[in-house]
C-alpha cells in the first residue's frame, strides 16, 4: 500500500466501527485504482466524519424524520380525524362495511401489478424463507384478500397507510408513507351503475370537505388502448406509451411526445395523431362523436369503451354530479390493472394550494390551474383472477381518496384561518374556588366520567380557579363545574358556560341533563 492508501486508512480511523468505513479502498486490492479515486473516497470520508461530529471522537446524532415522512401535532390530527370521518361517513351512507390486510405482503403478490410503477415499491429482506414488500397500495391487497376467501362480491371501504420508494415532495402532500382511503365495489352488475356510484362518492367527499373547486376527469382504458392501435402504436408498447400519455398532469405535450419518441421508440406520426385525441375534452357528446370518428370506429374496443361513456353520463346526470365531471382523453393513470373506466379528481381553483412549477407547466388547457390530482380509480376486471388458481374474474371497480394531499390544504386553511381547531372533545372541566376540594372534584369527575359524559380535572391539589378558567378558554372546553364549600353544602354545582361567561347553580340530581343538554346545543 502507498502513501495515498496510508493517508486513506488514515482518514477514516475516527470511523472505526461505523460500516461507512468500507468505502475505504486499498490499492494492493485494487490495482486498478486511480489517485483521483482515493482522493474522492477521502474527501466523502472528511466530510461524513466532520457529520459525525469532527475530531473530538464523538458523533452527532442528528433527530429528524425519515425521508418522505413526518409527526403530526394534536391540531394536525385533529384535521386529519375531522376529514377521517366526512370521509367515513361518506362510505358508510353508501353502504361499505370495512376490511383490514397486512402492512407487507409477499413480494410475488405485488409483483407485475404496477407497471413502470413497480420500482417504487419498498422490498423487504427475506424473513423466516418469504420474501416481503411493503404494499404499494390498497387495490391488490383487497384482490389477494377476495381471491383468497372467494368472495364474489362486497362493497368495502379501507383506510390504511402505503408506501412507496418515490421522491417526496412534502410540501404538496405527498410522502414515502401516507394514508390511502379506498372505496370498492367487487361483483358482477350492469354496467356503469357501480361505476357512477363511485364517481358520486367523489364528488359527495370533495363537495364536503370544501376544499374550493374541482374537476373529475374520466377517460377508459378501452378507449385508449383503441386510440393507441388506430395510431400506429405496436401493440408491445401500449402500457409503456399509457405511463408516458399518464404524465400529462405534470408535463407539457411536448416533453411527453419526447419521451414517446426519444426513449421509447414511438415514431413520431404516431405520437402526433395520439396528441391530436389526447387533447379532447368533453361530455357524451365527445363520447358520441368519436363513435363517428373514421378512425376511432374502427376500433372495437374504443368504441366499447365510448358507448359506457355514454352510459355513464346518463346515470351521472340522475346522480347530479355531471357538472363537475369532464370526459378527457388525456386521463391515462399508468397502473396496469386498469381495465376500464378511469377517473382522476383535481382541484382547479388557484391559490388553495400552493402550485409547483412542474404542475403549471402540464397544467392542462382549463380555466383555472389544476392544483393537483385528489383522488382517482377505475375498473380492474382482471386483478383478482391474477390469484385465482382457475382465473375465475371478479368484476371490481373503486376510487382512491388522496388523503395526505388534502390533508395539506386543510392544514393551511386552518393556519389562514383565525379559527381555534380544538385538539379535544373535552365537554366539562370540574374545578373548585377553594382549596381542600381534591377529593370533591374526584368524585364528581368519575361520576361524569361513569356516565359517558368527557370531563378532565387539574392535576394539582389546589389549583387556582383562574388558571383552570384559562385552560378551558385555551382548550375551547365549553363548560366549567365549580365546586366550592357553599356549593357542597347547598347541594348544587355552579356551572359555567366558558363562552358567555355566564353562571347558573344546578342540583347535583340534574347536573347530568343539564350537561347533555348544553353540549348537544354546541
Amino acid at each position: 500500500m502507498n502513501v495515498l492508501g496510508i493517508f486513506c486508512v488514515r482518514a477514516c480511523s475516527g470511523l472505526v466501527g461505523f460500516r461507512t468505513a468500507t468505502r475505504v479502498r486499498c490499492l494492493h486490492s485494487f490495482p486498478g485504482i486511480t489517485v483521483a479515486q482515493i482522493d474522492e473516497e477521502v474527501a466523502k470520508l472528511l466530510e461524513l466524519k466532520a457529520q459525525l461530529g469532527g475530531d473530538d471522537g464523538k458523533h452527532q446524532f442528528v433527530l429528524k424524520t425519515a425521508k418522505g415522512t413526518r409527526d403530526y401535532n394534536p391540531k394536525q390530527m385533529a384535521i386529519r380525524e375531522k376529514v377521517f370521518n366526512t370521509i367515513i361517513g361518506c362510505f358508510k351512507r353508501h353502504g361499505a362495511e370495512t376490511i383490514d390486510t397486512p402492512v407487507f405482503e409477499l413480494k410475488e403478490t405485488l409483483t407485475g401489478k404496477y407497471g413502470e410503477d413497480s420500482k417504487l415499491i419498498y422490498d423487504l429482506k427475506d424473513q423466516g424463507g418469504e420474501l416481503l414488500s411493503l404494499r404499494y397500495d390498497l387495490t391488490v391487497p383487497f384482490a389477494r384478500y377476495l381471491a383468497m376467501n372467494k368472495i364474489t362480491n362486497i362493497k368495502r371501504y379501507h383506510i390504511a397507510k402505503v408506501y412507496r420508494r418515490d421522491n417526496p415532495a412534502m410540501t404538496r402532500g405527498r410522502y414515502r408513507e401516507f394514508y390511502q382511503c379506498d372505496f370498492d365495489i367487487a361483483g358482477q352488475y350492469d354496467a356503469m351503475i357501480p361505476d357512477a356510484e363511485c364517481l358520486k362518492i367523489v364528488h359527495e367527499i370533495l363537495s364536503e370537505l370544501d376544499l374550493g373547486d374541482f374537476r373529475i376527469k374520466v377517460n377508459d382504458r378501452r378507449i385508449l388502448d383503441g386510440m393507441f392501435a388506430v395510431c400506429g402504436v405496436p401493440d408491445e408498447k401500449f402500457r409503456t406509451i399509457c405511463s408516458t400519455v399518464d404524465k400529462l398532469d405534470k408535463m407539457a405535450w411536448e416533453d411527453v411526445k419526447k419521451e414517446m419518441v426519444n426513449e421509447k421508440g414511438l415514431s413520431e406520426e404516431a405520437a402526433d395523431q395520439i396528441g391530436e385525441y389526447v387533447s379532447m375534452q368533453g361530455g357524451r357528446d365527445l363520447a358520441e362523436r368519436l363513435l363517428q370518428d373514421p378512425k376511432m370506429s374502427q376500433s372495437k374496443q374504443a368504441c366499447a369503451g365510448l358507448s359506457d361513456i355514454k352510459l355513464l353520463f346518463s346515470y351521472l346526470e340522475l346522480f347530479q354530479v355531471t357538472d363537475k365531471v369532464v370526459f378527457d382523453l388525456s386521463l391515462a393513470r399508468g397502473l396496469d390493472y386498469y381495465t376500464g373506466i378511469i377517473y382522476e379528481a383535481v382541484l382547479t381553483q388557484a391559490g388553495v394550494a400552493p402550485v409547483s412549477n412542474e404542475t403549471q407547466q402540464g397544467a392542462p388547457a382549463e380555466e383555472s390551474v389544476s392544483v393537483g390530482s385528489v383522488a382517482g380509480g377505475g375498473r380492474y376486471d382482471g386483478l383478482v383472477g391474477m390469484f385465482d388458481p382457475k382465473g375465475r374474474k371478479v368484476p371490481c371497480v373503486g376510487v382512491s381518496i388522496g388523503i395526505e394531499r388534502i390533508f395539506s390544504i386543510m392544514e393551511q386553511k386552518a393556519e389562514a384561518s383565525a379559527e381555534k381547531v380544538r385538539t379535544t372533545e373535552v365537554q366539562v372541566m370540574v374545578a373548585s374556588a377553594q382549596k381542600n376540594l381534591l377529593e370533591e372534584r374526584l368524585k364528581l369527575v368519575t361520576e361524569l366520567w361513569n356516565a359517558g359524559i368527557k370531563a378532565e380535572v387539574m392535576y394539582k391539589k389546589n389549583p387556582k380557579l383562574l388558571s383552570q378558567l384559562q385552560h378551558c378558554e385555551e382548550s375551547g372546553i365549553p363548560l366549567v363545574a365549580i365546586l366550592g364549600e357553599q356549593e357542597l353544602k347547598d347541594g348544587v354545582v355552579k356551572l359555567r358556560v366558558v363562552a358567555t361567561r355566564e353562571e347558573f347553580d344546578i342540583s347535583r340530581a340534574d347536573l347530568l341533563a343539564e350537561i347533555r343538554r348544553r353540549t348537544s346545543e354546541a
